[in-house]
């Protein structure tokens, strides 16, 4: 088995405690580095509203099997079992209430409980595939070099996001070796770039932040969006990142600046005001961009002053501001990666290649890529326990 983060430990777990012979793998000095720095430090393990509506994938039904499975209820009562405090923020996200230490603890306890045996750090040279029972072969270089051969061959080595931390290709080229499709990597859940012109006019407001609704598409979602020197971050701009990634990273995605409410009640209520716009504004949003924003457009003017018509532009301008990024950030902002190994290869149930008996892709090195908030470690929990099970 190579990769030890968190869909690897899992899997590694899971069939040692069948009975299964586990040698797991990985070339990180650190273990589950990407655990570790996770929800500030207190990973967001889980989350309680997880529905295989919150994952993005070309089979947006793939993951319904794994996560009906083994789901955020399983996954708690090994938190708990193993006496981790925890408590629940907004939306359903679960978190430590200590470190993001334990569950590393936790995951490493249960593998060496099952026997499984550790090679790490570790480079895999190089890896083929045999006849007979023996499916596969793997070159490891680093200290105590050898060459190991197993019946099957389980790959857990993540995506390319973050890789200050050790992100690498490795899982797409073990995939294209053995002829399986692969869909575009690209970087998700990631804070969007913005044009020259949008960061003239807002750039110097880095920090503040507003409540609002995101949305590409039918894709929406209320949580806080953040100013940037480059752009946009915040919940809900990296929560709609991964939808505008889908979508081509093209195009432009939708802020409502009244969210939940009706921007042209308001205006209708506040017609008669001698205020500049701007200074209403500011009593909803952070003052410097309301003032910013209105001069954008060219909204200065008292609202008593301001014809009919304009007034209808800017209600719909505060309940759909349009910004068109110019891309993103990069894998080194990226919390996950969006694509990975196609699912048309492998079985829902087990992760296993249709075509490679025996090699099996769990975690995000696969085509399933979660909503922000504990979503994505729990398909690394789900698909790896899932492959643990039939490896």
């Amino acid at each position: 088995m190579i990769g030890a983060g968190a869909a690897g430990m899992m899997c590694a777990a899971t069939a040692a405690a069948r009975g299964r012979r586990v040698l797991l793998v990985d070339h990180a000095t650190t273990l589950a580095e990407k655990i570790r720095i996770s929800g500030g430090g207190r990973c967001n393990f889980t989350n309680l509203d997880t529905k295989h509506e919150a994952f993005l994938s070309r089979n947006p039904h793939f993951c319904r099997a794994a996560l009906a499975a083994y789901g955020p209820r399983d996954f708690l009562a090994l938190v708990e079992k193993h006496r981790i405090r925890w408590h629940e923020k907004t939306l359903g996200q679960l978190f430590c209430d200590d470190s993001s230490e334990q569950i590393i603890a936790m995951l490493k306890a249960e593998c060496d409980a099952a026997g499984v045996r550790w090679r790490m750090p570790a480079t895999v040279e190089k890896v083929s595939r045999l006849e007979g029972e023996a499916r596969f072969s793997a070159r490891l270089g680093g200290q105590g070099a050898s060459v190991e051969q197993a019946r099957s061959l389980v790959i857990a080595t993540g995506g390319l996001s973050i890789p200050k931390i050790g992100a690498t290709p490795f899982g797409y080229r073990i995939a294209e070796q053995f002829g399986l499709a692969i869909v575009p990597p690209k970087p998700a859940l990631v804070p969007l770039a913005a044009p020259p012109e949008w960061r003239e006019q807002f750039a110097d407001l880095s920090g503040a932040s507003f409540e609002t609704v995101a949305s590409v598409g039918r894709a929406e979602f209320r949580e806080a969006a953040l100013l940037t020197h480059r752009g946009l971050s915040g919940p809900a701009i990296l929560q709609v990142s991964s939808y505008w990634q889908q979508g081509g990273g093209k195009g432009p995605l939708a802020l409502d600046l009244f969210p939940g409410e009706d921007a042209a009640a308001w205006l209708a209520s506040h017609r008669r005001s001698k205020a500049p716009l701007a200074s209403l504004l500011g009593e909803r949003l952070p003052k410097r961009f309301a003032e910013r924003w209105c001069a954008a457009h060219g909204w200065t003017l008292p609202l008593i002053e301001t014809s009919n018509r304009e007034i209808e532009r800017i209600a719909r301008t505060l309940a759909r501001w349009e910004v068109v990024p110019s891309g993103t950030l990069g894998y080194e902002k990226a919390e996950v990666t969006l694509g990975g190994v196609d699912t048309g290869e492998l079985s829902q149930k087990t992760m296993e290649s249709r075509r490679v008996p025996g090699l099996y892709f769990v975690g995000e090195v696969v085509d399933v890529t979660g909503w922000l908030g504990g979503y994505n470690f729990q398909w690394a929990w789900a698909s790896g326990r899932a492959a643990g099970l039939a490896a």
